[in-house]
């Protein structure tokens, strides 16, 4: 495995690079909304990788409150972390988009206001693990992370449930897309998933480490002798 790691890294970096050159680039430019367009490169496999990291949360956070597994704790934690980042990918690249389109930084559209909800739960997730020194803290996390996985397909249903200025999926949504631009995107999503795949195999190492350390100091803790404390 830690020979994989190098390797998987170099390769995920390569992927990296050239879907950027493939989005900025090599991508054909859209006739009515130009260069800008090219945002769309980067929020929709934004968003996609921040839905899949939540459910891999959810499940894990499932697991913990049925099991108490350490190891699902940590994949709960390791998720929410890097599905925040992506998140706030997509909270930034959209409004980037929306100004030069609608002329508008934010508007409180349905899949704008519970893409934000879902940030913000994800956050105050984080924001408890964080600070909460509590021995229930990962199962009051556990059961918030549920709670906000809740949130998921109110986002991606949202635009046909209700009226909203969001455009529609360009896959099985009834939306179009220029099949070279469809092949960009799909590119572009598979160097993310790359990316979330290192990045969440990285910090899974470091928290099971942390936790390794936390419990031997813990144990030495409980073991010395009370004259020496």
């Amino acid at each position: 495995m830690r020979r994989a790691f190098p390797i998987f890294a170099v390769l995920t970096a390569a992927l990296l690079s050239y879907a950027m050159y493939e989005a900025l680039v090599a991508a054909p430019t859209e006739k009515t909304m130009g260069d800008v367009q090219r945002i769309f490169y980067y929020h929709v496999p934004s968003a996609w990788t921040a839905f899949l990291l939540f459910f891999i949360n959810f499940v894990a956070s499932v697991a913990y409150l049925v099991r108490r597994s350490p190891i699902a704790d940590a994949v709960a934690v390791v998720t929410a972390e890097v599905g925040v980042v992506f998140c706030t990918v997509v909270l930034v690249t959209g409004p980037l988009w929306a100004r030069p389109v609608w002329g508008i930084w934010w508007t409180w559209d349905v899949r704008l206001t519970s893409t934000l909800v879902l940030w913000l739960i994800y956050v105050s997730y984080l924001m408890l693990r964080r600070f909460s020194s509590s021995g229930q803290t990962p199962v009051l996390a556990a059961a918030l992370a549920v709670f906000g996985a809740l949130d998921v397909p109110l986002v991606y249903f949202s635009i046909w449930i209700f009226r909203t200025q969001h455009p529609q999926p360009v896959i099985g949504g009834g939306g179009s897309i220029d099949p070279s631009m469809l092949r960009v995107l799909l590119i572009n999503w598979a160097a993310f998933l790359c990316f979330a795949a290192l990045v969440c195999w990285s910090r899974y190492r470091l928290e099971r480490l942390q936790r390794d350390v936390e419990e031997t100091q813990a144990l030495e803790t409980l073991l010395e002798p009370r004259g020496s404390r």
